[in-house]
């Protein structure tokens, strides 16, 4: 751990700098890498695809709170403009989302049948960064509960088509009968996982797939439970089941070695800049203080394929007074946001 570092030409460097650099300003505290929100939607509100200057304010909003890389699960609006802005967080898209047709929230996702999702998967590749988002499961109006989207064959076709084009593959997944097709299918990560159980969570670890749990978003199911119990009563007593046994379902998911990073679900209804309190949230679940602040810095960072702090990095930095490692409440007030090597933000 070093004691100092210095931020020349936009990045970070252990090595003090030539005399001749006349350009210096100071700031003391404990660094960390740029948080990571590993799960949030820039670009996308309640009704679907929101302006630019709405894309722009969460994105400053994230990166106010320190989250200075975003991966974008699934998003109606075109935000590549956001790329050419320096003083905005990286933005990992996955494209659209994918869902089955009136399946999922309205105006949100490219909606498909199973024959169509091979190919839908594909134009979804192209539009993101390396990942492709599937709705694995929603509410079926005919049994008023919660079911899986696609059957297992096209889910083999589809993510052997995302791999194909590059492309890792997440699903949304609430509940628990999605889960093992998704996984057998092949699947890279999985979105939400509140469904896991004893079963299902060792063969989520044996194959490595990643889990992004979203905490502050599922603490929103006792309202959403209330507001669909007259019409469906099953699966508003699912949901307050899921929400009942979360922290146990994260807990045992990372015992099990299942790779946990932290992500908002920020978008949509739920507010951006959250990131700290899914930290927060990862830690009341049961991760060691340690963990819960990887999944959100140097361990995201690493599964996302982007550097932490490292010789010759683009300086994405963190600032805070006193050490997250210790309370991680720290996180919630930064006292600098670096962005390629400019501050941003400083108390």
């Amino acid at each position: 751990m070093a004691d100092s570092a210095w931020v020349v030409d936009g990045r970070l460097s252990f090595s003090r700098p030539p005399t001749t650099v006349r350009d210096i300003r100071t700031i003391q505290g404990w660094v960390l890498p740029g948080l990571v929100d590993a799960h949030c939607h820039i670009g996308l509100g309640p009704h679907g695809a929101v302006d630019d200057a709405t894309s722009e304010a969460q994105a400053r909003t994230d990166r106010d709170a320190g989250a200075l890389l975003l991966r974008d699960a699934g998003s109606a609006a075109d935000t590549r403009w956001i790329d050419y802005r320096d003083d905005l967080p990286v933005l990992i898209r996955a494209g659209r989302h994918i869902a089955r047709s009136r399946r999922y929230i309205r105006n949100y996702a490219e909606e498909v049948e199973p024959d169509d999702l091979v190919a839908a998967v594909t134009r979804q590749a192209a539009r993101g960064d390396g990942w492709v988002k599937l709705v694995g499961d929603w509410i079926d109006r005919d049994t008023g509960d919660l079911g899986p989207c696609w059957p297992r064959a096209a889910l083999v076709a589809a993510i052997a088509a995302a791999h194909a084009a590059g492309a890792r593959v997440t699903a949304h997944c609430f509940g628990e009968d999605g889960l093992s097709d998704l996984v057998a299918a092949g699947i890279d990560g999985i979105e939400h996982a509140t469904g896991l159980t004893s079963d299902t969570v060792n063969s989520v670890a044996e194959r490595g797939v990643a889990v992004v749990p979203t905490l502050v978003n599922i603490a929103t199911f006792p309202g959403i439970a209330d507001g669909a119990e007259q019409k469906f009563p099953r699966y508003a007593a699912h949901l307050r089941a899921l929400h009942a046994r979360r922290y146990q379902t994260v807990r045992e998911a990372y015992e099990s070695g299942v790779p946990i990073y932290a992500g908002t679900d920020a978008g949509g209804a739920l507010a951006h800049g959250l990131v700290a309190d899914e930290v927060l949230q990862l830690a009341w679940a049961g991760l060691p203080s340690l963990a819960a602040l990887s999944a959100a810095t140097w361990g995201a960072r690493a599964w996302l394929g982007r550097e932490g702090l490292v010789e010759g990095a683009q300086a994405d930095l963190v600032v805070y007074p006193d050490d997250p490692r210790l309370d991680l409440s720290v996180l919630r007030a930064p006292s600098a946001v670096v962005l390629r090597g400019v501050v941003q933000r400083s108390k």
